[in-house]
Protein backbone atom coordinates (compact mmCIF):
# COMPACT_ATOMS: atom_id res chain seq x y z
CA UNK A 1 0.00 0.00 0.00
CA UNK A 2 1.21 3.36 -1.46
CA UNK A 3 2.13 5.76 1.85
CA UNK A 4 0.01 9.33 2.06
CA UNK A 5 3.27 11.07 3.13
CA UNK A 6 7.08 10.79 3.45
CA UNK A 7 9.05 11.88 5.70
CA UNK A 8 12.84 13.13 4.19
CA UNK A 9 15.39 11.22 5.80
CA UNK A 10 15.30 12.03 9.61
CA UNK A 11 13.87 14.90 10.04
CA UNK A 12 10.17 16.34 10.56
CA UNK A 13 9.85 17.60 7.10
CA UNK A 14 6.98 15.41 5.52
CA UNK A 15 5.52 15.53 1.77
CA UNK A 16 3.48 14.04 -0.65
CA UNK A 17 5.15 11.04 -2.58
CA UNK A 18 5.01 12.93 -5.76
CA UNK A 19 6.41 15.76 -6.02
CA UNK A 20 7.12 18.43 -9.38
CA UNK A 21 10.80 18.59 -11.02
CA UNK A 22 10.84 22.36 -12.10
CA UNK A 23 14.01 22.25 -14.96
CA UNK A 24 12.25 21.88 -18.01
CA UNK A 25 10.58 25.10 -17.58
CA UNK A 26 13.90 26.60 -17.73
CA UNK A 27 15.68 24.50 -20.28
CA UNK A 28 17.15 21.36 -22.01
CA UNK A 29 13.55 20.41 -23.71
CA UNK A 30 12.81 23.01 -26.03
CA UNK A 31 10.89 26.08 -25.41
CA UNK A 32 8.67 27.24 -22.78
CA UNK A 33 6.40 29.65 -21.64
CA UNK A 34 6.33 31.29 -18.17
CA UNK A 35 2.98 32.37 -17.40
CA UNK A 36 1.84 28.27 -18.81
CA UNK A 37 5.06 27.26 -16.20
CA UNK A 38 3.88 29.65 -13.33
CA UNK A 39 0.17 28.12 -14.07
CA UNK A 40 1.74 24.39 -14.08
CA UNK A 41 3.29 25.20 -10.65
CA UNK A 42 -0.01 26.58 -9.61
CA UNK A 43 -2.26 23.39 -10.59
CA UNK A 44 0.20 21.66 -8.81
CA UNK A 45 -0.71 22.79 -5.98
CA UNK A 46 -4.30 22.56 -6.27
CA UNK A 47 -3.37 18.92 -6.85
CA UNK A 48 -1.90 18.36 -3.49
CA UNK A 49 1.73 18.50 -4.92
CA UNK A 50 3.70 19.92 -1.72
CA UNK A 51 7.76 19.22 -3.08
CA UNK A 52 9.26 21.34 -5.51
CA UNK A 53 12.50 20.94 -7.26
CA UNK A 54 14.87 23.43 -8.57
CA UNK A 55 18.56 24.23 -8.96
CA UNK A 56 20.73 27.57 -9.38
CA UNK A 57 22.37 26.14 -12.81
CA UNK A 58 18.18 25.51 -14.54
CA UNK A 59 18.31 27.92 -16.97
CA UNK A 60 22.05 28.53 -17.10
CA UNK A 61 23.16 26.67 -20.57
CA UNK A 62 21.84 23.96 -22.82
CA UNK A 63 23.78 21.31 -22.62
CA UNK A 64 22.89 19.91 -25.94
CA UNK A 65 24.20 23.42 -27.33
CA UNK A 66 26.31 24.64 -25.15
CA UNK A 67 24.73 28.14 -25.82
CA UNK A 68 23.51 30.39 -22.97
CA UNK A 69 19.69 30.24 -22.62
CA UNK A 70 17.63 31.90 -19.77
CA UNK A 71 20.20 32.55 -17.32
CA UNK A 72 21.76 31.11 -14.23
CA UNK A 73 19.19 31.25 -11.47
CA UNK A 74 16.35 31.52 -14.32
CA UNK A 75 14.24 28.65 -12.61
CA UNK A 76 14.48 29.60 -8.94
CA UNK A 77 13.17 32.90 -9.91
CA UNK A 78 10.61 31.39 -11.31
CA UNK A 79 9.16 29.29 -8.26
CA UNK A 80 9.64 32.28 -6.46
CA UNK A 81 7.80 34.09 -8.20
CA UNK A 82 5.01 30.56 -8.25
CA UNK A 83 5.05 30.33 -4.75
CA UNK A 84 4.78 33.71 -3.41
CA UNK A 85 1.68 33.54 -0.79
CA UNK A 86 1.99 29.89 -0.19
CA UNK A 87 5.18 29.25 -0.10
CA UNK A 88 4.82 27.91 4.32
CA UNK A 89 2.54 25.13 2.54
CA UNK A 90 4.89 23.85 0.08
CA UNK A 91 8.89 22.22 0.65
CA UNK A 92 11.10 23.64 -1.75
CA UNK A 93 14.26 22.07 -2.67
CA UNK A 94 17.14 23.49 -4.67
CA UNK A 95 20.86 22.72 -5.74
CA UNK A 96 24.59 24.02 -5.71
CA UNK A 97 27.71 23.31 -7.53
CA UNK A 98 26.93 22.78 -11.22
CA UNK A 99 27.83 26.05 -12.74
CA UNK A 100 29.29 27.37 -15.77
CA UNK A 101 32.70 27.50 -16.91
CA UNK A 102 34.46 30.52 -17.60
CA UNK A 103 35.75 28.62 -20.85
CA UNK A 104 32.67 27.08 -21.70
CA UNK A 105 31.27 23.89 -20.76
CA UNK A 106 29.78 22.95 -16.72
CA UNK A 107 32.06 23.05 -13.85
CA UNK A 108 31.79 21.77 -10.27
CA UNK A 109 32.68 23.66 -7.38
CA UNK A 110 32.33 22.59 -3.77
CA UNK A 111 34.56 24.76 -1.99
CA UNK A 112 32.81 25.76 1.41
CA UNK A 113 32.83 29.64 0.86
CA UNK A 114 31.49 28.73 -2.65
CA UNK A 115 28.45 26.43 -0.60
CA UNK A 116 27.83 29.74 1.58
CA UNK A 117 27.84 32.09 -1.37
CA UNK A 118 25.46 29.88 -3.79
CA UNK A 119 23.35 29.11 -0.45
CA UNK A 120 22.52 32.89 -0.32
CA UNK A 121 21.96 33.66 -3.89
CA UNK A 122 19.70 30.99 -4.01
CA UNK A 123 17.47 32.67 -0.96
CA UNK A 124 17.76 35.76 -3.10
CA UNK A 125 16.31 34.63 -5.80
CA UNK A 126 13.47 32.82 -4.34
CA UNK A 127 12.44 34.74 -2.31
CA UNK A 128 12.26 33.18 0.86
CA UNK A 129 14.37 33.16 4.06
CA UNK A 130 15.23 29.36 4.54
CA UNK A 131 15.77 26.51 1.98
CA UNK A 132 13.71 23.10 3.04
CA UNK A 133 16.20 20.67 0.92
CA UNK A 134 19.44 21.76 -0.14
CA UNK A 135 21.24 19.14 -2.54
CA UNK A 136 24.92 18.91 -3.33
CA UNK A 137 24.33 18.80 -7.54
CA UNK A 138 26.92 17.15 -8.56
CA UNK A 139 30.24 15.97 -5.98
CA UNK A 140 33.57 18.25 -7.10
CA UNK A 141 35.94 15.63 -6.94
CA UNK A 142 38.87 18.28 -6.04
CA UNK A 143 37.10 19.04 -2.86
CA UNK A 144 36.95 16.52 -0.42
CA UNK A 145 33.30 15.92 0.35
CA UNK A 146 33.47 15.83 3.74
CA UNK A 147 34.30 20.18 3.87
CA UNK A 148 31.54 20.40 1.23
CA UNK A 149 28.85 18.40 3.67
CA UNK A 150 30.41 20.08 6.95
CA UNK A 151 29.60 23.95 5.19
CA UNK A 152 26.21 22.38 4.20
CA UNK A 153 25.91 21.40 7.74
CA UNK A 154 27.02 25.21 8.76
CA UNK A 155 23.83 26.26 6.39
CA UNK A 156 21.25 23.94 8.81
CA UNK A 157 23.23 25.50 11.90
CA UNK A 158 22.69 29.27 11.06
CA UNK A 159 18.93 28.61 10.22
CA UNK A 160 19.03 28.96 6.31
CA UNK A 161 18.93 25.54 5.52
CA UNK A 162 16.37 22.73 7.33
CA UNK A 163 18.09 19.61 5.64
CA UNK A 164 20.91 18.67 2.96
CA UNK A 165 20.76 16.18 0.54
CA UNK A 166 23.27 14.68 -2.57
CA UNK A 167 22.46 13.97 -5.82
CA UNK A 168 23.99 11.11 -8.13
CA UNK A 169 27.02 9.83 -5.67
CA UNK A 170 27.62 6.03 -4.88
CA UNK A 171 27.66 4.19 -1.68
CA UNK A 172 30.98 5.11 -0.34
CA UNK A 173 30.64 8.64 -1.10
CA UNK A 174 27.31 8.38 0.92
CA UNK A 175 28.98 7.16 3.70
CA UNK A 176 31.31 9.66 4.22
CA UNK A 177 28.97 12.43 3.95
CA UNK A 178 27.01 10.76 6.24
CA UNK A 179 29.47 10.57 8.91
CA UNK A 180 29.88 14.63 8.64
CA UNK A 181 26.30 15.32 8.88
CA UNK A 182 22.33 13.42 8.35
CA UNK A 183 21.73 13.31 4.99
CA UNK A 184 17.94 13.34 4.16
CA UNK A 185 17.72 13.22 0.55
CA UNK A 186 19.78 11.33 -2.52
CA UNK A 187 18.61 12.65 -6.14
CA UNK A 188 19.68 9.85 -9.01
CA UNK A 189 17.76 8.89 -11.77
CA UNK A 190 15.21 6.12 -11.23
CA UNK A 191 12.69 4.66 -13.76
CA UNK A 192 11.58 1.51 -15.08
CA UNK A 193 14.12 2.03 -17.75
CA UNK A 194 16.98 3.56 -15.81
CA UNK A 195 17.33 0.99 -12.62
CA UNK A 196 21.30 1.26 -12.02
CA UNK A 197 20.35 2.62 -8.21
CA UNK A 198 18.64 -0.94 -7.50
CA UNK A 199 22.58 -2.75 -7.64
CA UNK A 200 23.54 -0.76 -4.19
CA UNK A 201 22.83 2.26 -3.29
CA UNK A 202 18.84 2.07 -2.37
CA UNK A 203 20.13 -0.42 0.10
CA UNK A 204 22.44 2.02 1.32
CA UNK A 205 20.04 4.62 1.77
CA UNK A 206 17.63 2.25 3.20
CA UNK A 207 20.69 2.01 5.53
CA UNK A 208 21.54 5.46 6.33
CA UNK A 209 17.59 6.21 6.91
CA UNK A 210 18.15 8.60 3.77
CA UNK A 211 15.12 8.96 1.30
CA UNK A 212 15.53 8.47 -2.34
CA UNK A 213 14.33 11.05 -4.64
CA UNK A 214 14.33 9.99 -8.65
CA UNK A 215 14.92 12.24 -10.93
CA UNK A 216 13.67 11.48 -14.53
CA UNK A 217 11.00 8.69 -13.28
CA UNK A 218 9.03 8.86 -16.66
CA UNK A 219 12.51 8.59 -18.72
CA UNK A 220 12.19 12.08 -20.14
CA UNK A 221 8.49 11.74 -20.80
CA UNK A 222 9.41 8.76 -23.01
CA UNK A 223 7.55 5.81 -20.37
CA UNK A 224 4.66 8.72 -20.70
CA UNK A 225 4.23 7.65 -24.17
CA UNK A 226 5.16 10.82 -25.44
CA UNK A 227 6.92 9.51 -28.64
CA UNK A 228 5.90 7.78 -31.23
CA UNK A 229 8.42 5.67 -33.71
CA UNK A 230 10.15 8.00 -36.36
CA UNK A 231 10.09 10.98 -33.32
CA UNK A 232 12.49 13.87 -34.87
CA UNK A 233 13.39 15.53 -31.49
CA UNK A 234 15.08 19.03 -31.64
CA UNK A 235 18.45 20.88 -31.82
CA UNK A 236 17.97 22.11 -28.57
CA UNK A 237 16.16 19.00 -26.82
CA UNK A 238 19.20 17.34 -24.38
CA UNK A 239 17.33 14.05 -24.96
CA UNK A 240 18.77 14.32 -28.29
CA UNK A 241 21.98 13.59 -27.11
CA UNK A 242 21.08 10.91 -24.76
CA UNK A 243 21.80 7.18 -25.79
CA UNK A 244 18.41 5.73 -24.95
CA UNK A 245 17.08 8.32 -27.95
CA UNK A 246 19.40 7.53 -30.23
CA UNK A 247 18.60 5.74 -33.30
CA UNK A 248 18.10 2.30 -33.52
CA UNK A 249 18.33 2.03 -29.12
CA UNK A 250 14.98 4.50 -29.06
CA UNK A 251 13.04 2.51 -32.05
CA UNK A 252 13.64 -0.59 -29.78
CA UNK A 253 13.05 1.13 -26.58
CA UNK A 254 9.68 2.67 -27.89
CA UNK A 255 8.34 -1.09 -28.59
CA UNK A 256 9.19 -1.78 -24.83
CA UNK A 257 6.85 1.36 -23.81
CA UNK A 258 4.24 0.06 -26.03
CA UNK A 259 4.11 -2.82 -23.89
CA UNK A 260 3.59 -0.49 -20.78
CA UNK A 261 0.87 1.41 -23.22
CA UNK A 262 -1.01 -1.75 -23.56
CA UNK A 263 -0.29 -2.65 -19.68
CA UNK A 264 -2.22 0.91 -18.80
CA UNK A 265 -4.75 0.69 -21.32
CA UNK A 266 -6.20 -2.37 -19.70
CA UNK A 267 -6.30 -0.87 -16.59
CA UNK A 268 -7.57 2.60 -17.53
CA UNK A 269 -4.61 4.54 -16.62
CA UNK A 270 -2.15 6.82 -18.17
CA UNK A 271 1.09 4.86 -18.93
CA UNK A 272 3.10 7.72 -16.99
CA UNK A 273 0.99 6.97 -13.76
CA UNK A 274 1.79 3.67 -14.26
CA UNK A 275 5.38 3.97 -14.21
CA UNK A 276 4.97 6.46 -11.41
CA UNK A 277 3.03 3.93 -9.50
CA UNK A 278 5.66 0.75 -9.86
CA UNK A 279 8.56 3.40 -8.68
CA UNK A 280 6.16 4.22 -5.48
CA UNK A 281 5.20 0.23 -5.04
CA UNK A 282 9.10 -0.35 -4.18
CA UNK A 283 10.29 -0.86 -0.73
CA UNK A 284 12.20 1.82 -0.12
CA UNK A 285 11.44 5.78 0.85
CA UNK A 286 10.87 7.00 -2.63
CA UNK A 287 9.70 10.23 -3.52
CA UNK A 288 9.69 11.00 -7.31
CA UNK A 289 10.03 14.26 -9.00
CA UNK A 290 8.66 14.05 -12.54
CA UNK A 291 8.79 17.21 -14.39
CA UNK A 292 6.45 19.56 -16.45
CA UNK A 293 5.51 22.38 -17.62
CA UNK A 294 1.94 21.29 -18.65
CA UNK A 295 -0.65 21.91 -16.23
CA UNK A 296 -2.72 18.63 -16.82
CA UNK A 297 0.47 16.36 -16.78
CA UNK A 298 1.41 17.97 -13.64
CA UNK A 299 -2.59 16.74 -12.60
CA UNK A 300 -2.60 13.33 -14.18
CA UNK A 301 0.84 12.60 -12.20
CA UNK A 302 -0.32 13.77 -9.23
CA UNK A 303 -3.07 11.81 -9.23
CA UNK A 304 -0.59 8.93 -9.39
CA UNK A 305 -0.49 7.94 -5.93
CA UNK A 306 -4.21 6.85 -6.13
CA UNK A 307 -2.75 3.96 -9.39
CA UNK A 308 -3.02 0.34 -7.12
CA UNK A 309 -0.74 -2.54 -8.32
CA UNK A 310 -0.46 -6.13 -7.49
CA UNK A 311 2.71 -7.77 -6.67
CA UNK A 312 1.99 -9.43 -10.19
CA UNK A 313 2.09 -6.14 -11.85
CA UNK A 314 4.97 -5.32 -10.08
CA UNK A 315 6.78 -7.87 -11.71
CA UNK A 316 5.66 -7.93 -14.86
CA UNK A 317 6.64 -4.83 -15.28
CA UNK A 318 9.90 -4.87 -13.77
CA UNK A 319 10.29 -7.86 -16.02
CA UNK A 320 9.18 -5.78 -19.19
CA UNK A 321 12.05 -3.84 -18.39
CA UNK A 322 14.76 -5.85 -17.65
CA UNK A 323 18.15 -3.69 -17.48
CA UNK A 324 19.43 -6.31 -20.11
CA UNK A 325 16.47 -5.38 -22.77
CA UNK A 326 16.64 -1.69 -22.07
CA UNK A 327 19.15 -0.01 -24.90
CA UNK A 328 21.59 2.65 -23.95
CA UNK A 329 23.12 3.96 -20.98
CA UNK A 330 22.18 7.54 -19.10
CA UNK A 331 24.15 10.06 -20.56
CA UNK A 332 26.31 10.53 -23.48
CA UNK A 333 29.57 12.64 -23.65
CA UNK A 334 29.15 15.80 -21.36
CA UNK A 335 31.32 18.95 -21.21
CA UNK A 336 31.89 18.73 -17.39
CA UNK A 337 34.96 20.24 -15.34
CA UNK A 338 36.18 20.46 -11.93
CA UNK A 339 36.15 24.10 -10.76
CA UNK A 340 36.90 23.91 -7.00
CA UNK A 341 40.47 23.61 -5.24
CA UNK A 342 41.02 21.50 -1.84
CA UNK A 343 41.59 24.48 0.77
Amino acid sequence: MQKARITLGHTDISIRPIGLGCMGMSQFYGDADEDESVATIHAAIDAGIDFFDTSDIYGAASAATGQPQKGFGHNEALLGRAVRGVRDELVLATKFGARLAPEGGVAFDGRPEYVAAACDASLRRLGIDHIDLYYCHRVDPTVPIEDTVGAMADLVTAGKVRAIGLSAVGPDLLHRAAAVAPISALQSEYSLWAREVEQEVLATCRELGITFVPYSPLGRAALAGRFTSGTALSGDDFRATLPKFQEENFEHNLRLIEGLQAFAAERGHAPGQIALAWLLAQPYDIAPIPGTKRAAYARQNAAATAVPLSADDIAYLADLFDPARVRGGQYGTLDVRPQGRSS
